[in-house]
């Protein structure tokens, strides 16, 4: 009898976890990418006064040659982007270059390099959650989010609610020369109050997919999987328009393949204003050459 019932239990729960939520996910950690190794260190942990034994990295192989091909192929033609609204930019984003191998104290994927700025190494999970709260608790002053090595997560509704959890924080997210944000950790991107990038900062973009191999694709646009993110977009400042567009365009390739972007193509999508030239009265004494320069902002 008493295995009868065991055998019974099983089989609902075999049968529940059929009729379970998926969970999706956007990491681009699986498949050989040309991206920026960073080592993992030993560092202390503050929170409770214990010691975070870290992941070791794995550093990437490298990517034939036909392939890195076929994505550098893949780029944005048809999307033009909506000028965002323009969030309050806070009095100071340190640009300054810091050894990412050395801080602190380490929380998961966040590594903590002094009291106001916080890097991002690696992917986020189900408990990355509760890894920013822990550091936001140890470490209040935090400021600043230096996106440094994101592949992605692996729980795009625990993503979701970091995400959120930046934005309430007032993070500013700052991506360096170096660093390398693709798949879903772009939604953190995103989060910042002020999104600053550096020029030779990469991002990459494709579709999600869920654990039953289903993508964007096969959901109606009005569906709760699709939903959660055009949501999540508007509660970072983008209109319904501007959602729409950038979801369309994050959806533009599949899942296995990568939409690559640069600096200046991003910064197209992150609604940061763009100073104008106030033009500077000249007197010359005699006749000025012309010249032509070239049309660049640095930013």
């Amino acid at each position: 009898m008493t295995v009868m019932f065991r055998q019974a239990a099983i089989l609902l729960s075999a049968i529940g976890s059929l009729f379970a939520a998926p969970v999706s996910a956007q990491s681009l950690t699986l498949v050989n990418l040309p991206v920026v190794y960073v080592s993992s260190p030993i560092v202390q942990q503050t929170h409770q006064g214990r010691a975070i034994a870290p992941v070791p990295a794995v550093r990437p192989t490298t990517q034939p040659q036909d392939q890195r091909q076929q994505l550098a192929a893949v780029r944005p033609q048809t999307y033009t982007p909506a000028a965002l609204p323009v969030w309050k930019a806070p009095a100071y984003i340190d640009r300054r270059f810091r050894d990412y191998n050395r801080g602190l104290a380490q929380y998961g994927p966040f590594r903590v390099l002094d009291e106001r700025r916080v890097a991002l190494v690696g992917e986020t999970d189900a408990a990355t959650p509760g890894y920013f709260r822990a550091m936001m608790r140890a470490f209040p002053g935090l400021e600043q989010l230096d996106m440094v090595e994101c592949p992605g997560t692996r729980d795009d509704r625990a993503n979701l609610k970091v995400g959120r959890m930046i934005r309430e924080a007032g993070l500013v997210t700052h991506v360096p020369t170096i660093g390398s944000v693709r798949s879903g950790a772009v939604e953190l991107f995103f989060a910042g109050v002020e999104r600053d990038i550096a020029q030779g900062a990469e991002f990459a973009v494709h579709s999600w997919m869920d654990a039953y191999g289903r993508e964007a694709e096969d959901f109606s646009m009005n569906a709760p999987e699709n939903r959660q993110y055009l949501d999540y977009y508007r509660e970072m400042g983008m209109s319904a328009e501007q959602a729409r567009a950038f979801y369309d365009f994050t959806n533009s390739v599949p899942h296995h393949r990568a939409l690559w972007l640069g600096a200046s193509e991003m910064r197209r999508w992150t609604g940061r204003p763009q100073q104008a030239k106030t033009p500077v009265q000249r007197k010359p004494a005699r006749p000025a050459p012309t010249l032509a320069y070239a049309n660049v902002t640095f930013s």
